[in-house]
Order: structure tokens, then C-alpha cells, then sequence
């Protein structure tokens, strides 16, 4: 199943609306993806990228509609995420954190990282691993990458990017005082105004669309 670019699903859901259903059959590429994800990946180690091969998840299909999300996942290998041209809907999450008082988290992504390396990026995100909610990933990426659980957590969009990446957005609250402590995927963070417009200038412009489109719910 090919899917086009765009937005494909808009929310917000709880997390409870949102099934998750995993084919056995692991995604079979062809034979030229396999040999650009081999090459993207010795790319990305020589650069000093502790990244390791495995299995992740991919969207083989999804239904929205009756008030609930439902996502057909696949296992595939996750480097196939590293071609840039065709991620074969490689699955990954975006959790993106507010505080109480609107305020975004934002930090700059490290060198070494496969994705977004030294750019600045809204809350935490990642590969979904095999057998998992991608709504456990949203919280489970905003603990290791920022040592905090929110308050409450929405799900709030199904996009695919012109890569062939397939992207659920979340919308994650901390409480009133919480602190975070990021990890060492990041090498400085911030607080951003609650108002985009008051956003400093390395808030690049996919960053200022994806606020204005949570912002819109």
C-alpha cells in the first residue's frame, strides 16, 4: 500500500481510541532500498552515530473514522527510515511537550543523531519497535529524552512526510512546575513563548506549522 504525502488523519484522539494492529509478515523492500539503507547507515556510523540495525514498525494501512484511529503496523527493518527518497512508511512518533502555561519545548538535536542532526526540534520522538502502541512510544520517547511523564498526553495527527515517513503527532501537557532534564540527544534546550509568533529565529519554518496546526484543535 502506497500513501501519498499530507496530512492523512487529524484528531485529537485519547489514547484509548487509538487500535493498534501488527501483521506477522515482516516488510519486504526491494532490492535498491536495501542497498541505500546499507549505504545511508555505514554513512551514518562513520559519522560517529551509535545507531544499530533492527526491526521497527511501518504503517501498512490505517481507518479514521466512528470517533477512533486504527493503524495496520508492519515490522521492517529500521534502516530503510535512512532513505531519504523512500522511508517505506517507516513509523516514527512526535510527542510534542507544552508547559501549563503554553510554553513549547524545544531542543537542539545533536550531530551525531540519524535525524534532524543540529537542528531544533518541538518535545521527543522515535521509532516505534516492534509489537508496540505507537501511543506508549509518545510517552515512553518523552521519558528517556526528557526524564518527564505529562499530565495528559492526546493524540493529535497521522501524517506521511514527502520521505515516505509516516509520523504520529502527539500532544503532550506537563504539570504545573514539572522539570525536565534532557538526554544526551540533546545539546541545548528552551522554552519557547506560547506565542509562535515570538519565536526565536532557529524555529525554522516545518516547526512553526506543525505549532500553528496543534495550536488550531
Amino acid at each position: 500500500m502506497s500513501i501519498a504525502p499530507g496530512l492523512l488523519a487529524r484528531g485529537p484522539w485519547e489514547t484509548e481510541q487509538v487500535d493498534v494492529a501488527w501483521r506477522a509478515d515482516p516488510f519486504e523492500p526491494e532490492q535498491a532500498t536495501v542497498t541505500a539503507a546499507d549505504l545511508a547507515l555505514d554513512a551514518l556510523r562513520q559519522r560517529g552515530s551509535p545507531s544499530h540495525d533492527g526491526l521497527a514498525a511501518r504503517l501498512a494501512g490505517y481507518d479514521a473514522g466512528r470517533g477512533r484511529l486504527a493503524l495496520e503496523l508492519q515490522p521492517v527493518r529500521w534502516a530503510l527510515r535512512l532513505v531519504t527518497e523512500n522511508a517505506s512508511s517507516s513509523m516514527a512518533v512526535l510527542c510534542v511537550v507544552r508547559a501549563g502555561d503554553g510554553r513549547w519545548l524545544a531542543g537542539r538535536r545533536a550531530a551525531w543523531l540519524a535525524s534532524w542532526p543540529g537542528r531544533w526540534a518541538l518535545g521527543a520522538g522515535g521509532s516505534v519497535e516492534v509489537d508496540e502502541n505507537p501511543t506508549d512510544t509518545l510517552t515512553r520517547e518523552l521519558r528517556e529524552e526528557w526524564a518527564v511523564d505529562p499530565e495528559r498526553l492526546s493524540v493529535e495527527a497521522l501524517v506521511m512526510l514527502p520521505s515516505s515517513m509516516a509520523l504520529l503527532v502527539g500532544l503532550a501537557w506537563l504539570p504545573d512546575g514539572a522539570a525536565v532534564s534532557p538526554d544526551d540527544e540533546h545539546d541545548e534546550f528552551n522554552w519557547w513563548p506560547a506565542d509562535v509568533d515570538r519565536w526565536p529565529d532557529e524555529a525554522d519554518e516545518p516547526l512553526r506549522r506543525m505549532a500553528a496546526l496543534l495550536a488550531s484543535a
